[in-house]
């Protein structure tokens, strides 16, 4: 089977293409004003064929950042209809004198109530009036919108009043998202704002991906399957992703969260943290043995509860723009340059960005080609940094030094967000570089943070395109509920057995209706907490046989998450949820030239230049298929989709796996 994976990002497309088992990779400048075009233009002109896509798309959350999904209306309970505006009294800026809030995804106007109630043990206490429905729907009709999100109070314990209500919107043309189907949990405010933010994305995300289908169909003689990553770092269907368009709303970081850590465990390490650096901005993940979850999303203001891989972004990237604020402090980001018109050294951008440091510094060479497309322009790389060279002695060096310095310290203190801060020794992980720019800086990560080992992984420019290749295809269900484990409890819970049952086979009826029926594995959890306590954490469940081995599993994460854990206390479980995975491909990595086993490996020779490290060093440039054997810094090391930097005092030792592992010598 002929497979690719495409990551969209702000500043490139990323593209890696399997046949007869060998990878072929590839970058090309995104669209920005329509993805689908770098997409489609990228695959016509490398001329491939692929029988399936896997495919990690930034349209939900350019929507989400801009506002710029569908127009939707809200029919929510009478007296509820405000509660995405009252939300919650957590202010996100204490002191702030003039605190300010985004707006809602939907205004006033949009928002219409209507009279039906039902209680919290599923009881109907006010019926729904058809007729009132059928009125208050010609109203929404008669607004223009396409899309409606309909959240009613403890549907998700009865939702007979939602799917009346869905049908005969339905029947009216509408795009419906209704709670139960897309945050089946209790509290209100973040269901009903889930909920409208699907609302909102999915018939922009429907569009795009009917767009693209189309587009796909021109390219060969069959169309090949579309699968779209999820936040979760599994794929769905691109019907199933336009339907819940709010889960891919961080695609493509979970596609490099995923793609780092199975490069980690190929190289022998089972704890790392993934660092990928694009050109827009960077993400970081840690992974103690495994990809972790969370639901609680913010996106620009706008609580998101959905499942997604737990990932950390900052605004810094190859294309992120250096600047000096009022009081002449050197800034780096989060603004960025973008693919359009890039950095200076692209050729189009006059803006001093991360990258044309690197190539004043010498560590991007003149002759270079990033991405088999973008020819580097060190005069207009120079003459950008030039513009903030006046606080430095006018002297380009040592202000790309700092604009280096700047970001790197933006990095490193996202890196300590998720490890240091929440009690994790950075010492213990191994650091996996990945995005075209994150090899670059790697070494000075590691080396801030007391990090032992980096990781280059072979396809390290398109790691995240990878990891979409690779991750399986997956479809969740969930189900809010109340069980309460007391501490002497003995015996299986049967109403959590009977709720993990029946979402089980939800989800394993949903992966089938995808096309996905054999080989299918069902991961269980659910949202626990400490009786009196009001918030939850997401707890595996791989044994549900007894109710004090899932009580257990609570007190363990609770001890890891919060240094304790008080085993008499009762717990309580909230949510329930069930996965069912299909297994993706497993994309075949490039392997370092063979070497004869009774002869001492030598790497082939390379080119020496001056590259600027802490002062001016001579260094050697070397293509990386070329190293079969350990190699001293300083060097920078080229491969299309990435560049390597082996600094001074560090060493890079080549894997069977196809990786560089980067230490101190």
């Amino acid at each position: 089977m002929r497979l690719l994976g495409v990551d969209v990002g702000g500043t490139f497309t990323d593209f890696i293409y399997v046949e007869d088992g060998r990878a072929s990779l590839a970058k090309r400048p995104s669209t920005p004003d329509d993805p689908a075009r770098a997409v489609i233009d990228g695959i016509r002109e490398l001329g491939w064929q692929p029988d399936e896509i896997v495919h990690g798309s930034t349209v939900a959350t350019n929507a989400l950042l801009t506002r710029s999904g569908a127009p939707a209306a809200l029919l929510a309970t009478k007296g509820f209809r405000d509660a995405l505006v009252i939300g919650r009294q957590a202010r996100p800026d204490l002191y702030a004198l003039h605190p300010t809030r985004p707006d809602p995804l939907i205004p006033a106007n949009l928002r219409f109530e209507i009279n039906e109630r039902i209680a919290a043990d599923g009881r109907i206490v006010a019926p729904l009036d058809q007729a009132e429905l059928d009125a208050v729907l010609d109203r929404i009709i008669r607004t223009g919108v396409r899309a409606l999100a309909i959240c009613f109070i403890f549907s998700f314990v009865n939702p007979a009043h939602e799917r009346l209500a869905m049908q005969r919107a339905s029947e009216r043309g509408l795009s419906v998202s209704a709670s139960h189907l897309v945050l089946p949990q209790h509290r209100e405010y973040e269901r009903m704002s889930t909920t409208a933010a699907n609302a909102s994305l999915a018939p922009i995300m429907s569009d795009y991906l009917q767009r693209l289908e189309t587009s796909l169909a021109s390219i060969g003689p069959r169309a090949p399957r579309l699968r779209i990553m999820q936040s979760n770092g599994a794929s769905i269907s691109a019907a199933s992703a336009g339907a819940n368009a709010v889960r891919t709303v961080l695609s493509g970081p979970a596609g490099g969260a995923a793609g780092g850590f199975a490069a980690a465990r190929d190289a022998g390490f089972d704890d790392a943290i993934t660092f990928d650096m694009g050109g827009t901005s960077t993400d970081v993940g840690l992974c103690p043995g495994r990809l972790l979850e969370r639901t609680d999303l913010e996106i620009d203001g706008i609580p998101i509860r959905t499942p997604s891989v737990d990932v950390h972004t900052v605004g810094a990237g190859g294309g992120s723009i250096a600047w000096l604020d009022q009081g002449g402090a050197l800034r780096v980001g989060p603004q960025s340059a973008g693919a359009n018109p890039g950095p200076a050294a692209y050729g189009r951008g006059k803006l001093p960005t991360v990258t044309d440091a690197h190539v004043v510094l010498g560590r991007l060479r003149p002759g270079q080609i990033l991405g088999a497309s973008i020819a580097l322009d060190p005069a207009k790389a120079q003459a950008a940094i030039q513009t903030i060279a006046e606080p430095f002695d006018g002297d380009p060096a040592r202000a790309a030094r700092a604009v280096i310095d700047v970001v790197n310290a933006n990095m490193a203190r996202a890196l300590r967000v998720i490890s240091v801060e929440r009690g994790r020794d950075p010492a213990r992980f191994a650091l996996v570089a990945a995005g075209g720019a994150g090899p670059l800086h790697a070494c000075d990560l590691a080396d801030a943070l007391g990090i032992p080992a980096a990781i280059v992984p072979p396809d390290a420019g398109v790691l995240s395109a990878a990891g979409m290749l690779r991750a399986d295809v997956a479809r969740d269900a969930e189900q809010g509920l109340h069980i309460s484990i007391e501490p002497d409890a003995k015996g299986p819970s049967p109403a959590l057995s009977r709720a993990l049952a029946d979402l089980a086979a939800r989800a394993r009826a949903d992966l089938a209706a995808d096309g996905y029926r054999s080989r299918v594995r069902i991961l269980r959890s659910a949202d626990m907490r400490y009786q009196g306590q009001s918030h939850e954490l997401p707890v595996d469940l791989p044994d549900i046989k007894s109710a004090r081995a899932v009580a257990r599993a609570f007190h363990a994460k609770h001890h890891e998450r919060f240094g304790y854990s008080d085993q008499s206390r009762p717990v309580e479980i909230v949510t329930a949820r069930a996965k069912a995975l299909a297994p993706g491909f497993r994309a075949p990595l490039a392997r370092q030239p063979a070497t004869d086993a009774n002869s001492k490996p030598r790497n082939a020779p390379g080119e020496w230049a001056s590259v600027e490290w802490d002062r001016k060093r001579r260094t050697k440039i070397i293509d990386r298929a070329q190293i079969n054997a350990p190699l001293k810094g300083p060097a920078v090391i080229l491969q299309e989709d990435a560049t390597t930097l082996l600094p001074p005092a560090w060493q890079a030792e080549p894997r069977k796996s196809g990786a560089l592992i980067l230490r101190r010598a």
